[in-house]
């Protein structure tokens, strides 16, 4: 697959950027939904657009589970995310990084990329280099986790994004068990640990107490800082 690379024109820009902001606008963090399911090829979209998100060296240490199985879903609710999004919803998506991050990953992805570029691998053995240095200098695993936390971030905000242009509603969790989740889902035998969760489906305008307020952010002035000036040292 090739990749689009034509500059948009600036009519196509500005009406990309309305639909966006109007979505990001609509969207917020609905605490009860209505049981309506959402379309598989939405969750597709969803789901492509967090697979699709920048990571450092472009190693994704993650995987995004999707559950969708009622059942499951509310087997999750009771042993480790009791919100009620969790079974009111129409999916569950657990964003897990990988236990282990190291030269065997690297090497795979490496792999991967002269593969998909067609290029010998030795042309990336100084790149490869680069990143197995930094996947192994962390001075512990912890460490390790938070950078690669940090990577899944990258694409739940993608996800979250996504879910909003299509309008469907989308809530970010970290209020959950992370041990009782990750065995409930037999995630240590994948290679995995939670860090974060979405629900996805729709809201519940009569039900929901956040439904129809005003979006709270703080004033652009005091969110955006303009350095134009050169600093003075």
């Amino acid at each position: 697959m090739t990749t689009d690379i034509r500059p948009a024109t600036l009519a196509s820009t500005a009406d990309a950027r309305t639909t966006l902001i109007s979505a990001l606008n609509w969207r917020y963090a609905a605490k009860r939904m209505n049981h309506r399911q959402v379309a598989d090829d939405v969750i597709d979209t969803i789901v492509d657009a967090a697979h699709l998100a920048p990571s450092s060296f472009g190693l994704q240490p993650y995987s995004v589970l999707v559950v969708s199985d009622p059942e499951l879903r509310s087997q999750l609710h009771q042993q480790a995310i009791p919100q009620p999004q969790v079974t009111e919803g129409s999916h569950l998506l657990v964003f897990a990084i990988w236990d282990q991050v190291g030269d065997r990953q690297v090497d795979e992805l490496i792999q991967l990329t002269a593969d998909t570029r067609q290029i010998p691998v030795s042309d990336l053995d100084d790149y490869s280099q680069m990143i197995k240095d930094t996947v192994n200098g962390f001075d512990n695993d912890q460490a390790r986790h938070q950078w690669a936390a940090r990577q899944a971030y990258l694409g739940l905000g993608l996800a979250l994004t996504a879910a909003a242009m299509a309008r469907v509603d989308a809530t970010p969790m970290e209020g959950f068990d992370p041990a009782a989740l990750d065995q409930a889902l037999g995630l240590s035998g994948r290679g995995l640990r939670s860090v974060v969760v979405m629900t996805v489906g729709y809201r519940d305008p009569e039900a929901d107490y956040l439904a129809g307020q005003a979006k709270v952010r703080w004033p652009q002035e005091r969110f955006r800082i303009d350095l134009d000036d050169r600093l003075s040292v």
